[in-house]
């Protein structure tokens, strides 16, 4: 039997959720605000100072960034994942004398079964897979951000960059799990209830580094996500879609238009599943071929299309559920 939540449980829960929104929404155009307003403050010298760090810094996010244990073990973590809540599923052995890609579906508004499960300690991954380090790669951009950048790199967040890659699967030793969120922004405008779409089909850029380093490719799929907000989805060729597709191509994300549960940021307490496939042997090959991509990205996805559906009965969804590979 479960033990009913408490209402400070649930408070706590609510907050550590709310933080996390407001951070991802809110946090990284704070820290831009508060950079230039110490500008024309009599602080200016602080600000000074730290962009003449910011300089010296500019390259440590894709070498290796300055992950804590500290920030990954926060206790807000797991109110946060004991609000949905989030587990985390293997299916599979991962070697930690080996290095790989873990292909993340799918993004959902803003990928909290991605961030809870890779980007903090407190779904069990270390426990689960021994030896191994989860490395969330994301928007290279949010990088720049002044101050930002310092809390996304001490939670072991990286850029999804080719040099933050060569440096994670190459030169930091084995045992290194890449999570990347193969749709990324084009996947959140397909986010909702009841959908299951994952933008992949032309997304072949992960499988040819996979196979310039020789790193197994491992599907991933967080039943849930897309159920955590209700989002105005906009007909192909609409105005309002055709801003979003600009916004989108010249900010690197997507403007959703959404709403949760309570105070219109909170999401749905749905559960939320995340389900790690088995590895795909992928061969090394320094220049891939097209056809040797093309063969590896059909092998992926045909991997996480067996994995939907293995899984989908027992995550929550019903047996008629399809997933769509647009």
């Amino acid at each position: 039997m479960t033990r009913e939540k408490t209402q400070l449980k649930e408070f706590l829960e609510s907050i550590s959720v709310l933080q996390w929104v407001l951070s991802f929404l809110l946090l990284g155009v704070a820290c831009i605000i508060l950079m230039v307003y110490l500008m024309f403050t009599s602080l200016w010298p602080l600000s000074a100072l730290y962009f003449v760090w910011l300089v010296m810094d500019w390259h440590t996010p894709e070498r290796g960034g300055r992950r804590t244990m500290f920030v990954r073990k926060w206790k807000v973590w797991e109110h946060m994942r004991d609000y949905f809540p989030v587990k985390l599923v293997k299916t599979g052995e991962l070697n930690p004398n080996k290095n790989y890609i873990l292909g993340s579906h799918p993004h959902g508004i803003m990928c909290a079964g991605a961030f809870t499960c890779f980007s903090t300690e407190s779904c069990g991954f270390a426990e689960a897979f021994p030896g191994m380090r989860a490395s969330l790669a994301i928007l290279a951009g949010l990088f720049r951000i002044p101050f930002y950048r310092e809390y996304i790199m001490s939670a072991g967040l990286y850029p999804v960059s080719k040099p933050s890659l060569v440096h994670l699967l190459s030169k930091s030793g084995k045992g290194n799990a890449v999570v990347i969120v193969i749709g990324g922004a084009a996947e959140s405008l397909a986010s909702s209830p009841g959908l299951n779409t994952v933008v992949m089909k032309e997304r072949k850029g992960f499988v040819r580094v996979a196979l310039e380093f020789g790193v197994d490719l491992v599907p991933v799929y967080s039943f849930g996500e897309n159920e955590l907000y209700q989002q105005v989805i906009f007909a192909e060729g609409s105005l309002c879609r055709r801003l979003q597709d600009l916004f989108k191509k010249i900010m690197g994300f997507a403007p959703c238009l959404f709403v949760g549960e309570r105070f219109v940021l909170l999401p749905y307490r749905t559960p939320i599943t995340t389900v790690v496939g088995s590895p795909i042997s992928v061969p090394k090959r320094v220049t891939p071929t097209d056809e040797e991509v093309d063969h590896y990205h059909t092998l992926y996805m045909e991997a996480l299309s067996k994995l939907f559906h293995e899984h989908k009965v027992s995550c929550g969804l019903s047996e008629n559920h399809k997933l769509q590979i647009i």
